[in-house]
């Protein structure tokens, strides 16, 4: 199965991200705490005085990020970083149609309303529909990024209809011939009805989730349908990643795929990325990145999933250049059964000083390996060379924008894990970024227990959050392997395989972050470091994280389910000697850790039966772990939370704004490029609609 190698979370005051998951030209910065736009940061490092926080709606906060190191780099670099750049906008329709089928149609539709409406912009109706525009814009389409959940506007349609006939109206995603009218009836169903495909993505078990949700990987297909269909293909070994780039649907009565490559499905975007990869190519730093990006851009003129895995080996092997990329159909949460890649794209160039501290962890894989506490039958004999390292983002685009990972470890296949390594990052930017913004966010002071557990936190907080990701990335998901003859978990834990890999992973960081051998290597002062860790990590997993939540609601999302499964199975099996407890002072909840290290040791056995659960493919094990402990929301303590987080007036979602690269043009000749940071998000999305619409409404 491909793995969402992603850390999300929950940000507290004033460091927190745990539990979550890289001669200089215009030296002159211009920011100004007055919101004016910082266009370019001159030096190497953070510009203290830069803006992070921009827009703010509904439940979400936009968040801009610096570059630095961007303007330093040669002519060269700069070029292939500008035409990479190209490459990742130029699949942005991608992930708005694999979301959903109605989903390109929805998003033009909102940028005509919003670009060309002639009434009243300063009404209440208009605030709300615009907040409606920003919402589809931040989720790629109309269900939450986060929850999956559908939403629509606060006007009402009547009011939706009205901006509709006071708009260009010829601008419309209209089919040929059709009215005004017609076209409000064929739309009304996805802007107005909250029962019209009501969920993304439906993990409920005992159904078809292929039917229940509205994802658009498959069409006219059951559930049963689809597994029989690649039933038929061997996933053992060495075997590609089978259905990673169709969709699925049926012809004639027969079930078919249509594959995602130039000449098919998605092709005038796939055509466009192409025709950047294939200028980056000229421009590669070495031939070792040549060859991957060339084998890339073969991958997605032919669509055959065996030169992908020839791509993502050579691209595994691509450990000299400063300037990396993400691009293609990656990771498979938007997929019920875990199958099709969503298209993203994430554009870095390497952080040297921060990779330091990634570097000496990853160097000590196999004495992580050695040390688990997995059974002897699980562990990697012969851990293979995980290439570790902190980036700098300069750019990030489909299901990896706005909302962001701030660590990623690729390639997903288990085979060439095993046999080839991985690349394991963590953003630093990013992460700066968050940690700047919730710095003013007061989640520590509400939720934390005591004088004890805060101060450490916030001595710690961004050392062990740092740490829990390097670990999560770089040893976590590189850690265990496959029984052999055992099939993936696509195959073997199908629907339950995202959330159980993600509590794996972050089992291995959660185990380690408390063993002396950090401190040892030199990335860890104490074990202080460990318990803040723990402090935080249990908090988020039993209380804070259901901020995102709506009352009734049960937790839908991989990473959530996972923190939960893994806090609230310690908490449970905890009780005996009473490791983990809730507590109440004042009429709140509170948690309070009483034995770290018996809760380190459950945390082991926990990991161990997972690793079971994957290295067999015990699908029945690992239902019950996810049903029992990951999924299920005390609607009394939800309550309370909810109640508490209500008073400090905090998004409880973030994402960002990107920067933008210019080239600067003599004739046809690039002679640099320079980067901008805008500051209006919906600015953004409007310029992104006219420049990178490449796919029709209907795929």
């Amino acid at each position: 199965m491909i793995h969402n190698k992603r850390l999300l979370t929950q940000i507290f005051a004033p460091v927190i991200i745990s539990g979550m998951l890289i001669a200089c030209q215009g030296k002159k910065t211009e920011t100004s705490s007055s919101g004016a736009d910082s266009t370019k940061l001159a030096a190497d490092t953070f510009d203290s005085n830069f803006k992070v926080e921009a827009e703010s709606f509904a439940d979400l906060q936009l968040l801009r990020y610096q570059v630095p190191g961007f303007n330093s780099l040669p002519l060269a670099q700069k070029q292939l970083a500008y035409y990479l750049y190209e490459a990742a906008l130029a699949g942005r329709d991608i992930i708005y149609d694999q979301k959903s089928k109605d989903g390109l149609m929805l998003r033009k539709t909102l940028e005509v309303i919003y670009g060309t409406y002639k009434g009243d912009k300063n009404s209440d109706d208009w605030n709300k529909l615009k907040e409606y525009c920003g919402r589809v814009w931040f989720s790629n389409g109309n269900y939450h990024h986060y929850s999956n959940e559908k939403f629509i506007p606060a006007c009402s349609y009547d009011y939706f209809i009205s901006t509709v006939k006071n708009s260009d109206t010829a601008s419309l995603p209209k089919e040929a011939g059709e009215s005004v009218d017609a076209f409000l009836a064929r739309i009304k169903p996805i802007v107005a009805d909250i029962k019209y495909r009501p969920k993304l993505v439906d993990l409920r078990p005992n159904i078809d989730n292929i039917m229940a949700s509205a994802v658009n990987f498959y069409e006219g297909v059951t559930q049963l349908e689809v597994e029989n269909f690649y039933s038929k293909f061997d996933t053992k070994g060495d075997a590609p990643s089978w259905g990673l780039n169709s969709k699925v649907i049926k012809e004639n009565g027969q079930v078919v795929e249509k594959t995602w490559k130039v000449g098919g499905m998605y092709g005038p975007a796939i055509e466009k990325i192409v025709y950047w990869l294939n200028k980056a190519s000229t421009v590669a730093e070495n031939p070792q990145q040549k060859k991957a990006l060339d084998l890339l851009s073969k991958y997605y003129q032919t669509g055959d999933l065996k030169t992908y895995d020839d791509y993502a080996i050579a691209w595994v092997a691509d450990t000299a250049s400063r300037i990396d990329v993400v691009n293609g159909f990656t990771e498979v949460y938007l997929d019920p059964i875990g199958k099709k890649g969503s298209f993203e794209s994430v554009l870095s160039l390497k952080d040297l000083e921060t990779t330091k501290r990634i570097k000496a962890i990853a160097a000590q894989a196999q004495w992580f390996e050695d040390n688990s506490p997995l059974m002897p039958e699980h562990k990697k004999k012969n851990v293979k060379g995980i290439t570790a390292k902190a980036i700098t983002v300069i750019a990030e685009s489909g299901d990896a924008a706005p909302s962001t990972p701030i660590g990623i470890n690729l390639p997903n296949a288990d085979w060439i894990r095993k046999e080839h390594g991985s690349k394991s990052v963590s953003l630093s930017n990013i992460i700066h970024a968050y940690n700047v913004a919730g710095a003013k966010g007061g989640m520590l002071d509400e939720f934390g227990l005591n004088d004890t557990v805060k101060q450490r936190i916030r001595e710690y907080g961004n050392l062990a959050s740092d740490l829990h990701t390097d670990m999560h990335e770089c040893i976590g998901h590189a850690s265990g392997q496959i029984n052999p003859g055992v099939e993936t978990t696509d195959k073997t834990l199908k629907n339950y395989a995202s959330c159980l890999e993600e509590a794996r992973a972050d089992l291995v960081a959660l185990y380690y972050i408390m063993d002396k051998k950090l401190i040892e290597i030199g990335v860890m002062p104490s074990l202080e470091v460990g318990k803040a860790e723990y402090d935080s990590y249990l908090l988020n997993g039993l209380m804070t994280q259901l901020t995102r939540l709506k009352p009734g609601e049960q937790l839908e999302e991989a990473h959530m389910r996972n923190r939960q499964l893994i806090a609230r199975w310690v908490y449970e099996k905890g009780k005996k000697d009473n490791v983990v407890e809730f507590v109440k002072k004042d009429g709140k909840t509170y948690v309070r850790i009483n034995d770290y290290e018996k809760l380190r040791t459950l945390f082991g056995e926990l990991l161990r039966e997972i690793q079971r659960i994957k290295s067999e493919g015990d699908y029945n094990a690992g239902k019950n772990l996810v049903e029992t402990y990951g999924v299920k929301v005390d609607p009394v303590l939800h309550a309370e939370v909810l109640k508490r987080f209500a008073k400090l007036n905090i998004k409880p979602y973030k994402g960002f704004i990107q920067p933008k690269l210019v080239p600067v043009m003599d004739g046809d000749k690039i002679t640099d490029v320079k980067i901008e940071y805008p500051t209006s998000f919906y600015q953004q999305m409007m310029e992104y609609g006219k420049q990178y619409s490449l796919l029709p409404i209907k795929n």
